[in-house]
């Protein structure tokens, strides 16, 4: 049975709150009966709830772009999953290369968000892996991406309830504007399957994941990915700032 294609909006640190509102509403106006698949955006903490409650009753879902790794305590500035899910959440991205860049996030700390995440009922974790430029240029990104996968889901049981989408995102490629060849990528996330399939199982694969590719995806090179066997959607960072642009990527993957 084919899995349901996601694509999911990654607005970043980009928007204000004032435009970020602006463009939520016009997300809900755009994709206004849109019925293929899922989309996903994933705004600034500071407006999840209030885009949340413009996103019910339409086909939009809400994701964050963080989380922290545990239900409560004293984290000064850190969200938790209940929180996220009480603002109308329905997805979170784990692991983003941007938080590994900038704030030293480590697959340790991604290994207990996703756990924390898994524990909270309606809420799916987006896994974030992908190599370096140099990893790629040392042939050594077959390794990378197993082990970014056993360092980040390793050991965890995944209950037949559970979602897990992992989110293939070459560092070099985001915001590059110089996307991954449609080839190249079919490949990584054959390697990805593999890996999940070694660590899970087959059965428990096909059904509670899926694999999506992130970087610098624009409407002109979507139609490449749409029909690679291996790729059930996309993240998309900067093309999702664009409403018009987004909803002809959406459009191309979601068949």
């Amino acid at each position: 049975m084919a899995k349901n294609k996601i694509i999911i909006a990654n607005w970043k640190m980009k928007l204000t709150l004032a435009e970020s509102l602006e463009k939520a509403k016009k997300f809900k106006e755009k994709f206004k009966g849109f019925s293929r698949g899922e989309v996903v955006v994933c705004p600034p903490f500071i407006v999840l709830d209030e885009i949340g409650r413009l996103f019910k009753k339409t086909g939009l879902k809400l994701g964050a772009q963080d989380v922290f790794f545990e239900e409560s305590g004293a984290y000064t500035g850190e969200i938790s999953p209940k929180m996220l899910l009480e603002a109308g959440c329905q997805y979170v991205i784990i692991g983003h290369s941007e938080r590994r860049r900038f704030l030293l996030e480590n697959y340790a700390m991604i290994h207990q968000k996703v756990k924390e995440v898994l524990n909270i009922v309606g809420l799916t974790p987006i896994v974030c892996i992908g190599e370096e430029s140099e990893e790629r240029k040392t042939d050594k990104r077959d390794f990378v991406l197993v082990d970014q996968l056993q360092q980040a889901l390793g050991g965890i049981n995944i209950m037949e309830n559970q979602q897990v989408v992992v989110a293939y995102e070459p560092v070099w490629a985001i915001g590059s504007g110089l996307a991954i060849e449609p080839s190249e990528a079919e490949y990584a996330h054959k390697i990805i399957g593999l890996a999940l399939n070694d660590m899970f199982g087959l059965g428990v694969v096909n059904k509670n994941f899926r694999i999506v590719y992130g970087g610098s995806v624009t409407s002109k090179n979507v139609k490449s990915f749409a029909d690679l066997e291996n790729i059930d959607g996309l993240l998309v960072g900067g093309a999702s700032l664009d409403p018009e642009e987004f909803y002809k990527i959406a459009k191309g993957i979601l068949r």
